[in-house]
């Protein structure tokens, strides 16, 4: 496994992007002040990765918080995804170029398909297309399983270079992991801590003691470890300085197995195989 050193290093995706392994996500973060605010305060303290979505309804706010911050669009890697009900070959299509406007910027770094749906395959060859013109450096997932990611693979020209899900200590899918891993796609945590419900953790106290650190920042630490990409969600200045406190300790392997060992199949979020939006 990679050493993981400091804020702006990377993971290399299988088409050879170096994608950072920490990064600001603003999801419920509210457009205008609220995010404008998160992502210059990530930005202007080391972060190189935010990560939105056109149903997160703050993409302008996103592009305005990169544009009144000091690092330039070629060091940031940007990140959007394609919403359900846009879902679709030339939906698709569209839906890139209403993002592109609202971020202000003419490329991303990485699109995902938000959610498995009947048109995922369609709206795959539509994000291979995007690829192939040079329109996004890099194409994935979201909230796919095993059947889900084989589906797409079946008329797939493009393995997806990332899959983001739900991941925290009470929803490690190891076998999923593994399994991304065995096909080169990278694995990313979204919530990884669990909607706040981390903070209750037994376990996560006394660790948090034992290194000195806080449950946040063992758990993110644990992410990288564990080699997947975090995207830990704040609006807060403090919060979003101290998220990315990560880099002066490691944890042990004893503790990344007690952390592992907690796994409870549990979701805090939407099943990628019982929604309905």
């Amino acid at each position: 496994m990679k050493k993981i050193t400091d804020l702006q290093g990377t993971f290399q995706l299988h088409n050879g992007v170096q994608m950072p392994y920490f990064g600001l996500g603003v999801y419920l973060s509210k457009d205008g002040n609220e995010v404008i605010s998160a992502v210059k305060n990530a930005l202007d303290h080391g972060y190189r990765h935010i990560d939105t979505a056109s149903i997160y309804n703050n993409e302008e706010g996103v592009g305005e918080g990169i544009k009144q911050s000091n690092v330039g669009r070629g060091d940031i890697f940007l990140v959007s995804k394609v919403w359900n009900t846009d879902q679709g070959y030339d939906t698709t299509l569209r839906a890139f170029d209403a993002s592109l406007e609202r971020l202000g910027t003419d490329y991303l770094d990485l699109y995902l398909i938000h959610w498995p749906k009947e048109k995922s395959r369609e709206t795959w060859k539509a994000m291979e297309r995007l690829y192939q013109e040079k329109r996004v450096r890099a194409i994935g997932i979201s909230n796919f399983l095993k059947h889900h990611v084989e589906d797409l693979l079946v008329e797939a020209d493009i393995v997806p270079m990332v899959n983001q899900m739900e991941f925290h200590p009470y929803l490690v899918q190891q076998e999923l992991v593994d399994f991304c891993h065995s096909k080169g796609i990278q694995y990313e945590a979204w919530s990884p801590l669990m909607q706040g419900h981390i903070f209750d953790l037994d376990n996560m106290k006394q660790l948090a003691e034992k290194y000195k650190k806080s449950i946040a920042q063992i758990v993110l630490r644990w992410d990288l470890q564990k080699g997947v990409v975090t995207i830990p969600k704040s609006s807060k200045k403090d919060r979003i300085i101290a998220n990315a406190d990560l880099f002066d300790f490691e944890i042990n392997n004893q503790d990344m197995q007690l952390l592992d060992s907690l796994e409870r199949g549990k979701r805090f979020g939407p099943d990628p195989d019982n929604f309905d939006f």
